[in-house]
């Protein structure tokens, strides 16, 4: 097969989400094109398939979709990514949460659950453990699966401990693991206070009211329209006053909603709600 035949046009790429859409109900039709053809150009090579062939297996094989769906969603994450993120959070968002009773935290996109057991592990450091409860959403159901285990490799997580140190927090990252081999466990305490679901930003609605809302470097790979639908969501989602979090890369562009987040942390993008 050469080259040419492992890459699709831009009228196939349509009919990929097209054909999507129709048979399995996921919209990828405001993603940023560039970024799904490369995505799914790179199905093409991995699988050695041309664009017959993939046509046929996502109309046919559901294994094969969900295989496929692991690939064009962004799966890439780690503990405490961006220390200065979770200094700022820290520092300009914590005190606030702890005036609430209840605080109810979701991690929108949190693929293999890295970012809510970071929640989870600042919650507790800040001694609110008890009275707060996140929530850890994606459509990628494989991911999902990894991050009710809890369980990360161990080169992994020492690579997870730098990022900690950089912060600013007490201790050390691997208190927070039980260690066998290579392999590090998240310790129990901090999974009882966290739930992982399967949520789709795109077509699903809100399903709580929450105090904290990090949706980080998930936006960079929406179009504008779906930014602005998934903010909506998150303003609907979001308590009176509460808090969104967005990655370093990202921000609130549209004038319509620099009207309902006012910046808390310009640097690293931290808002909150203002009430209409």
């Amino acid at each position: 097969m050469d080259e040419a035949s492992k890459t699709i046009t831009n009228e196939q790429l349509s009919e990929i989400i097209d054909l999507v859409k129709q048979i399995h109900g996921f919209d990828f039709s405001d993603y940023s094109k560039a970024s799904f053809k490369r995505r799914v150009n790179r199905v093409l090579m991995v699988k050695k398939l041309d664009f017959h062939d993939l046509k046929h297996l996502l109309v046919n094989d559901q294994g094969f979709f969900q295989d496929f769906l692991e690939e064009v969603t962004v799966n890439v994450t780690e503990m405490f990514r961006d220390p200065a993120f979770f200094k700022a959070l820290c520092h300009d968002v914590v005190p606030y949460l702890s005036t609430w009773q209840h605080i109810k935290i979701w991690s929108a996109g949190c693929s293999s659950g890295e970012e809510a057991y970071s929640l989870a592990i600042l919650m507790n450091q800040s001694g609110l453990k008890n009275k707060s409860f996140i929530y850890g959403t994606d459509i990628n159901t494989i991911v999902l699966k990894e991050a009710k285990k809890g369980i990360y490799s161990l080169r992994n997580v020492k690579s997870y401990a730098e990022n900690y140190l950089l912060t600013g927090l007490k201790g050390s990252l691997t208190d927070n693991f039980t260690t066998l081999y290579d392999a590090a466990t998240v310790h129990n305490e901090l999974k009882t206070n966290t739930l992982f679901s399967v949520h789709n930003l795109i077509s699903d609605t809100a399903f709580n009211e929450f105090q904290l809302i990090c949706c980080r470097n998930v936006f960079i790979y929406f179009e504008t329209a779906l930014q602005e639908r998934v903010l909506d969501l998150f303003y609907k989602s979001l308590s009176p006053h509460g808090f969104l979090c967005l990655g370093s890369k990202e921000t609130i562009r549209s004038d319509k909603f620099k009207k309902k987040f006012k910046p808390v942390n310009v640097k690293e993008n931290i808002y909150q709600k203002i009430e209409s």
